[in-house]
């Protein structure tokens, strides 16, 4: 008799429940949004509504990605265990579910304040676009990398637009925006030099095959400067000063956790520390924020 533990795990890995930093990654930018707008701090109800439609589109966007990589990720070393490579779960079950995400999703934003209702329910299906189809850029772009940052980008937006309901131009929200897109860029570089051997028999296209000898050094100067437009969009929010000791250890912890990759390692796990490393990095910036501006 096959335990529920056993039937469940599929769906788990598809979503990727089991590797919790994917989802908490997603979450990161959107606190940095919600506690550098001006409506600062958020109300506690908000800030559940945004963890749960960023949980969704998470999902969703993992399973978007499985549909369009199935007949890929078993010649991939990362991904060959994934449930649909393995055949543990169909197609019309993935797709199932990733409707079911998308009207969850869709569910959250209609319970947004009235007020910005209009402005959250147009970036969200914005957003679809880049989300349902990132994983196909890895086919005829050679910075795929750059168009899942851009995906993370409407994880700036959208807390913003349902905290103040409105998208005016300022600083604290472009220098938000760029760090997230920035931030995104890199660690999502080093993810993908996990791939690189695979993806190149394949024909597929990555930043880090592209970059090639200057991915690392690129990484770095992304880390740095979106850690200086985090920083200017603090300054220009007037973000009280127990934000920035955080700032500045969060700043160099980006920089150290490049130090394994300069030095040449390649393993899976040095890539999968890496990637860990930057939930952690993205939370120091805003327990910083929170500190700094509420809630506490």
């Amino acid at each position: 008799m096959i335990s529920s533990s056993t039937r469940l795990r599929p769906w788990i890995e598809l979503l990727r429940w089991n590797k919790p930093s994917g989802r908490l990654i997603l979450l990161v930018p959107a606190g940095w949004a919600l506690w550098l707008n001006p409506s600062a701090p958020p109300d506690p109800l908000l800030v559940l509504q945004i963890i749960a439609g960023g949980l969704a589109v998470s999902g969703a966007g993992c399973i978007a990605n499985d549909l369009w990589d199935q007949r890929f990720d078993g010649h991939v070393e990362r991904t060959r265990s994934r449930p649909l490579a393995q055949g543990s779960l169909s197609r019309w079950s993935a797709l199932t579910l990733l409707l079911l995400l998308l009207t969850v999703s869709l569910g959250v934003v209609l319970t947004l304040p009235r007020n910005s209702l209009n402005i959250c329910l147009q970036l969200a299906i914005a957003a679809l676009i880049p989300i349902l189809f990132y994983p196909s850029a890895k086919r005829w772009f050679p910075f795929p990398q750059a168009i899942l940052a851009m995906c993370w980008g409407f994880a700036v937006l959208i807390p913003w637009a349902a905290a103040t309901a409105a998208l005016e131009i300022s600083l604290p929200l472009l220098g938000c925006w760029l760090a997230t897109l920035l931030w995104t860029f890199g660690f999502d570089t080093v993810y993908a030099m996990a791939d690189r051997r695979d993806d190149a028999k394949l024909g597929l296209r990555s930043s880090a095959l592209t970059l090639g000898r200057l991915a690392v050094p690129v990484v770095r100067l992304c880390y740095a400067t979106s850690a200086l437009c985090l920083g200017i969009a603090a300054l220009q929010a007037e973000v009280a000063a127990p934000f920035w000791p955080f700032w500045v250890l969060a700043s160099g912890l980006m920089q150290l956790s490049c130090r394994p990759l300069s030095h040449g390692e390649t393993s899976m796990a040095v890539f999968g520390r890496h990637f860990a490393r930057q939930v952690q990095v993205g939370a120091l910036f805003w327990v910083g924020l929170v500190l700094a501006g509420g809630w506490f």
